[in-house]
Formats: structure tokens, sequence, C-alpha cells
């Protein structure tokens, strides 16, 4: 998944002169087979969409580690059937004539082999209520082996009862769980305030908080990394934290 940032002011040149040409990629990465639920951010420029941090899920479908992902652009790495369809896509999310939207794209992996997946990519309001950023999630399904198939396993049997259940990322309060909610809808601080019949300084506060506890350092990044710790139900729009992440 990856983070698409839309800054209202004209990005600084120096941003984009320093956008490094696409490499060779590395030949001796394997290619991933599962790469589900992969996050990354990019910054928004009038002509491309670069990637300012990633996921290893992200990066390592393209035979590249997060830190070397950084600084390539996300429409030369991954493309849509229709020309320019993707552009146009992102244009529309950035305006905000759309909060979201999935897209089946092709990808190169690390020994220049093609890969089909899914993109979404989900808008996010910043303070002022415009689109700050984009949240983009990378899926492409296992592919298939050739060969016989193998025999179906036996049945496990059901875990003991009174086993604990692990959870990875911590626990939210109900509120704080409907703020994040909102940002993952691309609500802005007034919509979160209304709605929740907060003032918006509580919000900016809880928000603030959540950006601390999941060490982020803006609302992008934050529903990033909400999305690759599995905090929400998969599959779901709008958004919703999934029960097990909510305290009683």
């Amino acid at each position: 998944m990856a983070t698409t940032s839309f800054p209202d002011a004209s990005p600084r040149k120096h941003h984009r002169d320093a956008q490094p040409a696409l490499p060779a990629l590395r030949r001796d990465a394997p290619r991933s087979a599962s790469a589900s639920r992969a996050v990354c951010t990019v910054r928004s420029f009038p002509d491309n969409l670069v990637i300012t941090s990633a996921e290893p899920e992200f990066a390592r479908p393209f035979g590249l580690s997060s830190g070397e992902i950084c600084g390539y652009g996300l429409l030369d790495l991954l493309h849509s059937a229709v020309p320019d369809r993707l552009r146009e896509q992102f244009v529309a999310l950035s305006s905000g004539r759309q909060p979201r939207f999935t897209e089946k794209v092709t990808g190169k992996d690390g020994t220049g082999v093609d890969f089909h997946a899914d993109m979404t990519a989900i808008a996010v309001r910043g303070l002022a209520g415009g689109t700050s950023g984009a949240v983009v999630l990378l899926h492409h399904p296992a592919a298939a082996a050739p060969g016989p198939a193998a025999p179906a396993p036996a049945p496990m049997a059901p875990p003991p009862a009174t086993r604990p259940v692990a959870h990875e990322g911590p626990l939210l309060s109900a509120l704080d769980a409907q703020v994040l909610e909102g940002v993952a809808r691309g609500e802005s601080t007034v919509q979160l305030a209304s709605r929740l019949y907060l003032s918006r300084q509580g919000i900016e506060y809880r928000i603030g908080q959540m950006l601390r506890r999941f060490d982020t350092p803006n609302r992008p990044a934050l529903v990033s990394r909400a999305h690759a710790l599995g905090m929400f139900a998969a599959g779901q729009w709008p958004p919703r934290v999934l029960p097990e992440r909510v305290k009683p």
C-alpha cells in the first residue's frame, strides 16, 4: 500500500529534480507471490507520484527494498490497461471528485517479468479539509504453481477455548476507532467534529495521540500504517476497524 500526498502549494522544485531515473531492478530478488495489503506513501507532482516511504511488502514484488523504492514514480512502476487511466484517477482523487478508486494494474518484478495486481487508492483529508494524501494498497494473488495438485491436508483440531488470541497493533477506544475510520474515509477535522459531536481541538488531540502511538508523522501515514497492521476489515468500504482491535 502506498500513501500519496497532494500538497495544496506547488511542490518545491528540488523534490522533483531529485527524482532518480529508474535503474535496472535487482535480478537476484525473488518474485513475490502473495504481496497482500502492501502499503507505500508517495508525494504528488503535476506529472508523477513519487514514493517517499513504503512497507517491505509493497517494494518486494518489484525486486526492491522499502528504502530502495523511495524516489521512484508510482506511475513508472504501475500501469493500467488504458493509457493515462491511473493519472486521471489520481487527479480526481486530488481534486476531491472521488474519495477512492480501485484499478487493475501491471508491474514488473525483479527479473523483468510482468505481474498483475489490484491497486486501491484512498484519499486522506488534511487539517484545512483539502486532500493531503492518499493511501495506496497493492494486492496481487499468489500464482498457482504448475504440476499435480497436492492432496488436501487433514483437518486441524480447533485450538483450546482457553488459548488467548494474539493481536498485532494497538487496541483503540471506541471513539478513537471512529476517528480513525473517518480519517481513512477522507473526512476533514470539521466533518469529524460535526459527526462525532466533538470540538475540532478534541479531534486533533485524538489524531495526535494516534500519530504518536502508531509512530507516524501525518494522517496519510497513519492510515497507511493502520492498513499494514490489519486494523481494518479486508475489502470493506467504508473502512471499519475490526471489533477485536477495539477495547471492550
